[in-house]
């Protein structure tokens, strides 16, 4: 998949895309619903299949004073798409000149001029332009003066509900995993490199990594089953703790792993983590002593074994 990272990087091709424009935070299944049937109607036209992403998300520029956390950063979400079959996608970056374009300076200067749209495919509440002053109805009328279709999708449903990247971030702020996992088609993850823990949990049960400081977003604090793909080496099944740690006094938040089946790796070179959320155990809480902390771990231990154990039986984890 190419990856262009401004207008001037496409240069003066003239081939033409059947696009879809949008944050695709999460790349959820409603992004794939749209994804999946873009790439059929590229195919059809012999045309590029091609997506037009933000970055950073609109909402962190619009709303500085309180930021939102994303589902999938910019690498991760690009990733994402390349594995849809996408043939390209365009990264505007999202400044205050490109907040103020109108809808109709944006569709002449990216989808008509910069990608030669001959289709634009857009969930039916889609909206675009200075302070989202068009929507499906004025893209349409767009694409009638400058040459370009557009089809309208109504939300794809889940639970009896639409899909969406904020229900999404709702889901995971709370600790909802399995919802989570439902409407992305997948489940969460965060990638990130290892950090230094304080060693409580290789002194008391089993070895720990803990992830370096984290800005995006997070599930709710709490203990969770979890597995860890660090670089290259297998995935660890693992227990890990979302939160401040109040059983050993000052709070220092940490994300901190406790791995169950642990073989030694190399984490001199920061190798990349993957953390994946499949199941929430419980709140986070204090304990009385290191002792009795000991004796809750060794209990998320065996819950975490069973469900490990469990999804091995149902060929799933």
């Amino acid at each position: 998949m190419q990856i262009y990272r401004s207008l001037a990087e496409l240069g003066s091709s003239s081939s033409p895309s059947v696009i879809t424009v949008g944050n695709f935070d999460g790349v959820h299944r409603g992004h794939q619903m749209v994804i999946a049937s873009l790439l059929e109607r590229a195919r059809v036209h012999r045309s590029r299949a091609v997506a037009v992403t933000f970055h950073p998300h609109p909402a962190q520029v619009l709303h500085p004073g309180s930021p939102l956390r994303v589902i999938t950063p910019l690498e991760e979400k690009l990733r994402l798409l390349a594995e849809t079959g996408l043939d390209s996608v365009l990264v505007l970056p999202f400044t205050k000149e490109l907040r103020r374009w109108t809808a109709l300076h944006f569709a002449q200067q990216v989808l008509h001029l910069g990608l030669h749209a001959i289709e634009v495919h857009e969930g039916e509440n889609f909206r675009f332009g200075y302070q989202a002053e068009s929507d499906i109805a004025g893209l349409s009328e767009m694409g009638r003066m400058l040459g370009f279709a557009v089809r309208a999708y109504v939300p794809r449903m889940a639970r009896g509900a639409p899909i969406s990247s904020s229900r999404i971030r709702t889901a995971i702020a709370a600790g909802r995993m399995q919802e989570a996992r439902a409407l992305l088609g997948r489940p969460f993850s965060v990638i990130s490199t290892p950090a230094p823990g304080r060693g409580y949990g290789s002194k008391y049960v089993v070895p720990t990594i803990n992830l370096a400081p984290y800005a995006d977003l997070l599930p709710a604090n709490g203990v969770y089953v979890t597995s860890l793909r660090i670089g290259a080496h297998p995935v660890f099944s693992g227990v890990t703790n979302v939160g401040n740690r109040p059983t050993f006094g000052a709070d220092s938040f940490a994300v901190e792993s406790h791995l169950l089946d642990y073989e030694p790796v190399d984490l001199d070179e920061t190798p990349p983590l993957q953390l994946t959320f499949l199941h929430r155990l419980r709140a986070e809480q204090r304990f009385a002593s290191p002792e009795a902390l000991r004796d809750q771990i060794r209990m998320d231990v065996r819950r975490a074994t069973r469900y490990f154990a469990l999804a091995k039986a149902l060929g799933c984890r």
